[in-house]
């Protein structure tokens, strides 16, 4: 997989080092499950193996060397401030986002197009799930507030991983219309949403000096690479976006 500087390869999946922080987007590869949802389906909620998902989301730990912090997502504009250590009781809470200024905590999002977005800056990451309904509804918004809420008061950075991309992302006019009156014609190509660019432009709105993307469209990049829900309509698996402090 190839993608401009500064995100590097690493174990067959996509990094970046930010301020304080690393990110890690994974790819498909590398994981036991099979079928659909091979390789490295990091997804409870797919009609996957439930097995094969946990063995996956081990490897996935161990790479991180840190524990996953987890959310259910709800296509909104949440975002969880980790103050404590994740403790694996009980059900994940609805969220699109997680920041945390703890070291050796891992926020880790679910994507298949959506956009996994990592902000972070001065000992405080936050990683973001952005899809047409959290950005419209502000979630870029509320995960630079929760970063400077935790701390950061400096310059902050964030890095947009692969996700559907202006080239494959057809929509109808009613979700056209939720961007129109912030966004005008600049995230519209012909039918196609341009969701990275909302993102750009929604978090330099609020205050993100550097913004890195990937530029790599889940939807017609190679299908043994990345899980895309459009392309392989409906029936995939899911990679992700996890971000901690180094």
């Amino acid at each position: 997989m190839r993608a401009p500087a500064p995100f590097y390869s690493w174990q067959a999946h996509l990094a970046i080092d930010l301020p304080d922080a690393r990110a890690l987007f994974t790819t498909r590869r590398g994981g036991c499950s099979t079928g659909p949802y091979a390789l490295l389906n990091l997804g409870r909620l797919t009609d996957d193996e439930p097995a094969a998902v946990e063995r996956n989301r081990a490897a996935l730990r161990a790479m991180v060397g840190a524990p996953l912090a987890e959310i259910r997502q709800v296509h909104g504009s949440e975002v969880i401030r980790l103050t404590e250590p994740p403790n694996g009781a009980g059900a994940p809470p609805e969220a699109d986002g997680q920041a945390t200024a703890l070291a050796g905590v891992a926020a880790l999002v679910l994507v298949a197009d959506c956009l996994p977005i990592a902000v972070a800056g001065q000992g405080v990451v936050a990683m973001l799930h952005a899809g047409w309904r959290g950005l419209a509804a502000g979630v870029v918004d509320e995960g630079v507030r929760s970063v400077r809420e935790l701390g950061a008061d400096g310059p902050l950075t964030a890095a947009i991983g692969p996700g559907a991309g202006p080239c494959c992302y057809e929509v109808g006019d009613e979700v056209h219309a939720s961007f129109a009156a912030r966004h005008g014609a600049s995230a519209r190509r012909g039918g196609n949403l341009d969701l990275k660019a909302i993102a750009r432009a929604e978090l330099a709105r609020a205050g993100v000096g550097t913004v890195h993307d990937a530029g790599i469209c889940t939807i017609c990049s190679d299908p043994s690479l990345l899980f895309s829900h459009r392309r392989d309509r409906g029936i995939t698996g899911r990679q992700a976006g996890v971000a901690w402090l180094k």
